[in-house]
C-alpha cells in the first residue's frame, strides 16, 4: 500500500460526483464498500447505485434513499421477467435520467462490479476506478459474462485497486496502475469489545461459556463440516455463528446443541457479541471462491482482543500467520489444538502488544487517504496528457477533478 496522504479538499472535490457500482447493497454488511464509501463522501457527492430489484407490474424508477454520513443510496426498480439486455437498457436509461439533473458535475465512476459496464460503457466519467475487492468470478452463481466484462472494465479504468496481496498478485499484470489496499480497520470500534459494560445481547446471554465465534456472510466459503467436526469434537464448547446466510440451503447447517445460528447482526452490535466470546474463528473452506479473498474480519477480531484460529487463507497467513497473530491450522483436529492452546492460557498480553504495534499503521481512514492521493495523481496524469496532446478544448465533463 502506498503510503498515506492527506486528501486536500477543494471546492472542486466537492463539486464532484462519485457514483459507486455495487454488487453488495448498502443495507447487507457492513464492510469495505461501506467504510470507504461514507470516508469519500466527505469530499465528493457520494451515490451507491445497487442491483436492480424487481416488482410486479410497475414502470422502471429509481429509488433514492439517505444513507449514512451524507451518502445516496439509488436502487432501479424494474418489472419482472425482463431479458438481461431489457435489464441494462432499463438501468441505462434510469442513469441517464439522474446524471441529466447533474449536468456540469465532474464525475468519478467507482466499480465494485464489472457488469455495471452494461449499462454505464456509453458513458465518460472524468475518472473511472475498478476496487476490485473479491475475484467475483470465482463465486457461486457468477453471471456467465463476468469476465468478459471485467476484461473489458480494465481497458477502461484509470486506477485499479485490490482489496488484498493475492488479488494484487493475479491483477498486477493486467493494467498499468494496480494498487494493493487490503482489508483495513475501524479499530477503535472493535476496541469497545476489550472493556464491554453493557448487558450482553439477548440471544447470546443463555449460552454458557466458552464461546468461539464467527461472524460474516455465510456462504459457500464456509467449510460447514469443519465446524460440524470441531463442534463434535469439543461438545463442551459454544460455537456461536453470526451472519445472514446466502447461497447455500440453510438445511446444511450443522445442528448440534453447541452450535448457534444467530442470524445476521448490525455493524453497530458486533462489538457487544465479541464482548463474551473466547475466541475468533475463521473456518473458510480452501476452494476457488476463497483463493483471493482477505477477510476484513481479521483485523476485527485481533483489535476486539480475541485470538483467531483460521484455516490456510493466503492472505491470512501473510501477514497475520506469518507474524504469529492469528494460528492458522489445517483440519478440524488442528483448529480445536490451537484453540485448546489459547485455552489454557497462551501469552496474550505479549501478543496483545503485537497486535496493536500492528494495527496501529492500519486504519480505513489511511486507506482511503492513501486511494484519495492516487486519483489525484491519476487526474493531473490526464490533465498533462490531454494539454500534451492539444486537447486544450476537451468536451463538456472532462473536468477531471477529483
Amino acid at each position: 500500500m502506498p503510503p498515506a496522504k492527506t486528501p486536500t479538499v477543494t471546492a472542486s472535490d466537492r463539486a464532484s460526483l462519485l457514483i459507486c457500482f455495487s454488487h453488495l447493497r448498502w443495507n447487507f454488511v457492513y464492510q469495505r464498500p461501506q467504510h470507504l464509501m461514507t470516508r469519500a463522501a466527505r469530499t465528493h457527492g457520494l451515490l451507491f447505485f445497487e442491483e436492480p430489484v424487481f416488482e410486479t407490474g410497475i414502470k422502471p424508477r429509481l429509488d433514492l434513499s439517505a444513507a449514512k454520513g451524507g451518502v445516496t443510496v439509488a436502487t432501479p426498480v424494474l418489472p419482472e421477467r425482463l431479458s438481461p439486455e431489457m435489464i441494462a437498457a432499463a438501468q441505462r436509461a434510469l442513469l441517464d435520467r439522474h446524471l441529466a439533473g447533474e449536468s456540469g458535475r465532474n464525475l468519478i465512476f467507482w466499480h465494485y462490479t464489472p457488469m455495471a459496464l452494461a449499462f454505464n460503457d456509453h458513458l465518460r466519467p472524468d475518472l473511472r476506478i475498478y476496487d476490485c475487492m473479491d475475484e467475483l468470478s470465482a463465486f457461486k452463481d457468477a453471471p456467465p459474462q463476468l469476465m468478459q466484462l471485467e476484461r473489458r472494465l480494465f481497458e477502461k479504468v484509470d486506477l485499479v485497486f485490490t482489496g488484498g496481496q493475492s488479488l494484487f498478485e493475479a491483477k498486477r499484470h493486467r493494467h498499468p496502475s494496480v494498487h494493493a489496499f487490503p482489508s483495513s480497520i475501524d479499530a477503535g470500534h472493535f476496541r469497545r469489545a476489550r472493556t464491554h459494560a453493557r448487558p450482553e445481547p439477548a440471544d447470546q446471554a443463555g449460552i454458557p461459556q466458552p464461546r468461539l465465534g464467527f461472524f460474516g456472510v455465510i456462504d459457500e466459503r464456509m467449510d460447514l463440516e469443519l465446524v460440524a467436526r470441531m463442534a463434535a469434537l469439543r461438545p463442551d464448547w459454544q460455537f456461536v455463528m453470526l451472519g445472514p446466510v446466502v447461497k447455500i440451503d440453510p438445511a446444511t447447517l450443522p445442528q448440534r446443541p453447541n452450535v448457534h445460528w444467530l442470524g445476521g447482526k448490525s455493524y453497530q452490535e458486533l462489538p457487544d457479541y465479541l464482548a463474551g466470546w473466547r475466541l475468533g474463528l475463521m473456518p473458510f473452506a480452501l476452494n476457488e471462491s476463497t483463493r483471493f479473498i482477505s477477510p476484513t474480519k481479521t483485523p476485527e477480531f485481533l483489535a476486539a482482543g480475541l485470538p483467531v484460529v483460521s484455516t490456510a487463507i493466503t492472505d491470512v497467513v501473510r501477514p497475520y500467520g506469518a507474524s504469529g497473530l492469528v494460528s492458522i491450522a489445517a483440519d478440524a483436529g488442528e483448529m480445536v489444538a490451537r484453540a485448546e492452546e489459547w485455552m489454557a492460557g497462551a501469552d496474550r498480553a505479549g501478543w496483545l502488544a503485537a497486535v496493536d504495534r500492528f494495527l496501529s499503521g492500519v486504519s480505513w481512514d489511511k486507506t482511503w487517504s492513501a486511494m484519495h492521493g492516487l486519483m489525484m495523481e491519476a487526474r493531473m496524469n490526464k490533465e498533462t496528457s490531454t494539454v500534451a496532446s492539444g486537447l486544450a478544448g476537451a468536451p463538456a465533463g472532462s473536468g477531471l477533478r477529483v
